[in-house]
């Protein structure tokens, strides 16, 4: 049995080996992930982590100014949470594109003394989600996000193309890191 993982002092914990609903918000709600290309390094970074054993992704989608998951962490990266993993590197990568836009770089300037810039609000959001009736609620949440009112980013969900809403439709993993939810809850 692995022994349960969490990180203290954030308002939404995660432990290993549970299934989460987890919102992750670009600082004060800047459109960063607006660009496909930007979308891509969400991605990328899920696929790595999926792929080397860290994470399970359930479902997903890529808003402009956040990112909704549903996934499980399996085991921690070195010394840190896969979660932590993916922002670090997202961050990491949305620095080094953005120093080519130094004005729309600077809307992320921090006064820290350990970083210049912060890309994700601190305080992600984490809920567990323990039942089948939880995980589907959360899933149609996820898929029916880039219909909203708000959004308009297409008419059906599987037309939304950052997100698994298709995968759900065809069964058609073409991100190569998806789990069905339904294994998990049956």
């Amino acid at each position: 049995m692995k022994q349960k993982s969490f990180e203290s002092g954030r308002k939404s914990v995660m432990m290993l080996d549970e299934v989460y609903f987890w919102t992750a918000t670009i600082n004060k709600w800047i459109q960063l992930l607006a660009p496909t290309h930007r979308k891509q390094i969400i991605i990328d970074s899920l696929k790595f982590l999926s792929q080397s054993g860290f994470i399970t992704v359930y479902a997903f989608v890529i808003m402009p100014n956040h990112v909704h998951l549903i996934w499980r962490q399996n085991k921690k990266n070195g010394g840190e949470m896969p979660y932590a993993s993916f922002l670090k590197f997202t961050s990491r990568l949305f620095l080094n594109e953005l120093k080519a836009e130094p004005e729309f770089l600077a809307k992320f300037g921090v006064h820290a003394a350990n970083k210049e810039y912060n890309f994700w609000q601190r305080d992600s959001h984490a809920f567990q989600l323990f039942t089948k009736k939880m995980a589907d609620q959360k899933l149609k949440y996820i898929h029916d996000n880039p219909l909203s009112g708000k959004w308009k980013l297409c008419e059906y969900p599987e037309q939304y193309h950052f997100s698994s809403a298709s995968f759900y439709d065809t069964g058609i993993d073409k991100f190569e890191f998806l789990t069905d939810i339904r294994e998990e809850f049956g």
